[in-house]
């Protein structure tokens, strides 16, 4: 992907988002609509459901998610150079540093229909574990060789909606929460790993130099 083209889909991303947050007072409803039907609720739904949810939250935040960027950057580092794996790195900070920054301009309270399922100390909008995910597994499908692209994309996919599930279902965010914190990944992966540069090095073309 080009420079111009990367940056033009990061921006539409990045307006998508912000203007999101502007109308999820409109929203409200629907938002309501959706988490009545969607959360669970410790007292009538699986436990093994709740567990399930819980589990995959867990990955995508705190201390469980930089464990899983770093050892992807030092993947990354081996595999396909140094500048690959800084990409991705820059990515997952940048949109967890965009949504920590824009849960305290939005400052949505979080939803309080059922009681949480999972722990939460700020804001709602955007949601910090669907921004990051995106901005991870997104980056990854854009920085991996093209014939690993289709795979990784089915893989970012899955990811992001079974993060993006689990806010909801656990009852800690409102559907346009997750909504736009995808969208908020997927500007920062777009703008950062997404434009072509002639510094990455492909792991065909480091194992050829290194052979030398």
């Amino acid at each position: 992907m080009s420079v111009r083209a990367s940056l033009f889909f990061a921006a539409l991303c990045l307006a998508a988002m912000l203007l999101l947050g502007l109308a999820v007072p409109a929203m409200q409803p629907l938002d309501e609509w959706i988490s009545r039907g969607l959360s669970l609720r410790s007292d009538t739904s699986s436990s093994l459901l709740i567990a399930v949810m819980q589990g995959i939250s867990w990955l995508g935040g705190g201390v469980a998610r930089w464990a899983i960027v770093v050892l992807l950057c030092a993947l990354l580092w081996r595999g396909l150079g140094r500048t690959t794996a800084l990409r991705l790195f820059a990515a997952a900070l940048t949109a967890n540093l965009a949504s920590t920054f824009l849960k305290n301009l939005y400052d949505r309270p979080r939803p309080a229909l059922v009681p949480h399922l999972d722990h939460v100390s700020s804001w709602s909008y955007p949601s910090g574990h669907a921004a990051s995910v995106a901005a991870v597994a997104i980056a990854l499908t854009l920085l991996f060789p093209p014939r690993w692209r289709r795979g990784a994309a089915a893989g970012a996919a899955l990811a992001i909606l079974l993060t993006d599930l689990s806010r909801v279902t656990l009852g800690v965010h409102w559907a346009s929460d997750v909504v736009g914190g995808t969208l908020l990944g997927a500007a920062a992966a777009l703008a950062i790993a997404g434009p072509r540069r002639s510094g990455g090095k492909q792991g065909s073309v480091r194992t050829a130099v290194d052979s030398r």
